[in-house]
Formats: structure tokens, sequence, C-alpha cells
């Protein structure tokens, strides 16, 4: 008997979409990151430094940041119940976060956490999500517009699998992206249609730069379905003020396009003269319900003071889609059952935290603050730093956990780049981590304007380890810029 000895599949077998897009912030920086690891942890001193610092990725925890106590209590005493009618569970949790961990258990299919619930989630986890939406907004929340998920992005995946239909539908997207659009509009099968953020007027919207990209796209035979818009910008920093959040209503609604409004960061902000704004409030000031314009919102435990990025936790609103729509989307969120139970907890505890008056209420806002004031310490401290650097530039950070300052490399550089053929972002962030382990993503990772060179960095290593990154990091260009300098100066290229 002979057997067929071709491979079942291969990479020429794929389906071809997944092998068009990237996802840089988990991508090749980080395999040579894991490399440069392993060969540490086997030859101890053999790199001239002594750690890997991740500055791709926003994943607070590994990077330093400690977890909300009260966060950690609720969720410890709902998966052990038995905890909760335990004498000495009062010496060891609050009673605040006990009589929270007891509503939310009685609340649980079964009372408890290890068993499938509805697919949406929690119906009373979805009523505190609402609450503390129409608390944050002024505007009334309905639990039946929520959607737990795991994560933001389980959220987005799912509305561009509602939204496109074929390549034929198109989804407005900002220039520079945060990947997850471009990777999962390709995914779908749809068409990403870009619009470009401008970078010398801190990476503003201007509504006339997307009217003409919607133009363009639908000239071009595209039926545009939605707007993607981050606020705060990932990984751009900035926060958008109400006259442009207004406009991008006022646009939406005349052109009939859903706003999917990537909200993940609305905690991170760090300038006083701008706040957080959701989408919905906006709408909603300007007078307008669910019948004149559809909005997604997202949300998500990874980021923020919260931090809880393994967790998998997050939401998003639904509002001005019908019952036979919605009903579309549980149908589609059943298919993977339900979310997991911990980020649905995590969700619910975010939207609905201690409140004055509650046992944990003073030390549930000190903990938050710390965290914030130390996010809005290491956005200075690193922005003045790359800021301080030879050809680089650096709009102020003015939100979110990212800073995304430009790189104006000499001609010989972008020559050696071209050599090895690599992009001038990708060279630069090799050779930095291969100098000084510091790990950042290329911007070309973010679709960052064409002719222009970008880096990623978090924010997020805590303030001892960026202490130390920045003289690495200094050290570092300096060597770069004098190794590539030549006989033209790097001016010349930042004038061009």
């Amino acid at each position: 008997m002979s057997y067929n000895k071709t491979p079942s599949i291969t990479a020429e077998t794929i389906n071809p979409k997944v092998k068009i897009f990237s996802y840089e912030p988990c991508g090749e920086i980080v395999r040579r990151a894991e490399r440069l690891q392993q060969e540490m942890d086997e030859n101890p001193d053999s790199l001239p430094f002594p750690e890997i610092i991740h500055c791709n990725l926003g994943n607070p925890q590994v990077l330093g940041q400690r977890p909300v106590t009260f966060f950690r209590e609720v969720l410890s005493l709902c998966d052990n119940p038995a905890l909760l009618d335990r004498e000495e569970a009062r010496a060891l949790f609050s009673a605040c976060a006990i009589k929270r961990a007891r509503k939310i258990v009685n609340s649980i299919p079964g009372k408890e956490t290890g068993g499938y619930t509805n697919s949406q989630g929690v119906k009373s986890l979805r009523q505190a999500v609402a609450d503390g939406i129409s608390a944050r907004d002024g505007y009334p929340s309905k639990p039946d517009d929520i959607f737990l998920t795991d994560g933001a992005s389980a959220a987005v995946n799912m509305m561009l699998q509602i939204l496109i239909r074929s390549h034929e539908d198109g989804i407005l997207c900002p220039l520079p992206e945060y990947p997850l659009y471009s990777a999962s509009i390709i995914l779908h099968g749809g068409t990403m249609v870009p619009y470009n953020l401008t970078e010398d007027r801190g990476w503003g919207l201007e509504i006339f730069e997307v009217k003409r990209c919607l133009e363009e796209a639908r000239s071009a035979g595209l039926t545009v379905r939605a707007m993607v818009v981050i606020n705060p910008g990932n990984p751009t920093g900035q926060v958008m003020s109400i006259t442009n959040q207004e406009e991008i209503v006022e646009f939406c609604r005349k052109e009939g396009l859903v706003i999917l409004a990537d909200e993940v960061y609305q905690e991170n902000v760090y300038v006083e003269n701008k706040r957080f704004h959701s989408f919905k409030k906006v709408a909603r000031s300007l007078g307008y319900d669910e019948k004149d314009l559809s909005i997604v919102s997202f949300h998500s435990v990874s980021m923020g003071f919260c931090g809880e990025s393994g967790r998998r936790g997050g939401y998003m609103e639904i509002t001005g889609f019908g019952d036979d729509v919605k009903g579309e989307i549980y149908k589609l969120a059943s298919v993977t059952i339900c979310p997991n139970i911990a980020g649905q907890i995590l969700t619910s505890l975010i939207m609905d935290p201690p409140k004055l008056g509650n046992e944990s209420f003073e030390s549930f806002e000190a903990e938050k603050e710390r965290i914030h004031s130390s996010f809005w310490k290491r956005a200075k401290t690193l922005g003045k730093a790359f800021s301080s650097l030879e050809g680089v530039s650096c709009n102020n950070i003015e939100g979110a956990l990212y800073i995304f300052p430009r790189l104006h490399l000499p001609s010989l550089a972008i020559k050696a780049a071209k050599r090895e053929g690599v992009s001038p972002d990708v060279f630069y962030t090799h050779r930095l981590l291969d100098a000084t382990g510091i790990a950042v993503v290329p911007g070309s990772g973010f679709h960052q304007v064409s002719g222009t060179i970008h880096i990623r960095c978090t924010i997020l290593p805590d303030e001892d380890k960026i202490a130390a990154m920045i003289p690495r990091l200094k050290g570092f260009h300096e060597s770069f810029m004098n190794e590539f300098r030549g006989s033209e100066p790097y001016m010349n290229d930042l004038r061009r």
C-alpha cells in the first residue's frame, strides 16, 4: 500500500489572508528578544546589558505595575466562595470586598466561577457596567446593550465580522494605527480605508482628510461601513478635543457610518486642559439618540490603572442597532459560548469600583492615584529623554501608554538598512535591542506615513527600569548617529 507523503498543510496552502497581515508588537522584535533572553539564561554575562526591557507591548504587570488590592480580593473570594463564610476571611479581606464578592457569586449560574455563563455575559455584571457608563457620561446605558468579551480585541473582531461582507466593504482607520484593525479587516475579507493623522499638529484628526479618503474609497467602488477612532490614541498618545469629536459624530451621522470607538485608554490622560469624553456622550450632548447614529464603544481591563492584561476582560456597548442586528451579534458571541468569568468580574469592577463611604474607598483611590501619578511621571520622563536625542522629534504624550517619536536618521543609516533588506526603523530597533536589551516596535508596524521613520515605546516599565534604560538609550543613539553620520549631516534628511 502506498501513502501520500505530501504534507497535509504547508505555508503555501494555509489561508492566504493570514500570511498577508502582520502584528509587529508581538512580531520579529519580540522573537529576537526571546532569543537574546535564552542566550542570557544559558550564558550569563554574555551580552552587554543585564536584562531585556520589553517596551514593545502594553503589558502593565509584567513591567512592574502592582495589581489593585480590591480587585484581587474580590477575584480571590469569587474563585473560593467557601471563604466568604469563614471567620478568618474578615481578617484577610476588607468587608467591602467580601460584600461585593458575595453579591457577584450569588448572581453567577451555579454560584461557581468555573461554569459557562450567558453568551453576552452575566446580567448583573452587565448591569454594573451599564451603571458605570451612566455615571461616567451622564446619559443612560442599558445592560442589554452591553456585551462582555475576552478583552477589547475580541469585541473589535466580533464587530468587524458583523460589518464586513466582502472586500468591497471598507473600514476607515487612522494612520498610524493599532495593527489589530488592519489585521482583523484583512482576516475578515474587507478593505482598510486609511486616513492620516497630522503629526505636526499633535497627531490631530483633520475631518477634511477623512472626507477625502471616504470620497476616494467610494469612487473606487467601496461601500464604507464604519470609522475607527482611537481615543486616547495608540500608538500616538493624543487626546481628542470635544470639538474634534463633535466633527466626527456629525460626519458619521451624515455619511451613515458606524463609529467604532476604541476607548480602552480612557483612564490614561496626562494633560490638565483635556479629559476623556466617550463618543456616545458627545453624540447625546449634540441631541442625537439611537435613531440617529450607530456607535460601538470598546473598553478593557488590560490597560489603565487596572492593568490586568492576562485576564482578558472587556466590553462593547452597542447603541443605534436594531434588535434583529443585536440578535445576530448575540448568535456570533455564542459561537465561543461565553467570555471568561474572571474577565467579566474585573470588567464590572473597573466600571463599578468602591464608592465614597465604602470601607475600601480610600485605599482604592490611593492606589489608583499612585498608579496614575506614576504613569504621568514616566510619560514625562520618557518624552523628555527621546526629545533630547539628536535627530529625534517627539510630540507631547497627552494620554494612553505609548510614545511615538520620529527619527531623522543619516542617509548612510538608511542606505545600510536597504543593503540589509529591511526598513530603516527595523534596522534601528534591532540594533537598539542588540546593543541595549531595549525592545521597542518599528513604526512601520503601525503603518506610519510613507517616508517617515518612527518607533513605538511603552511608558510602562517601572520608574527604576526607566531610569536604568535612559542612559543605555542615549549611549546607543549617540553611537548610532556617529557611526552613520559620514560627511553628510542628518539635518539634510530632517529638512527633506
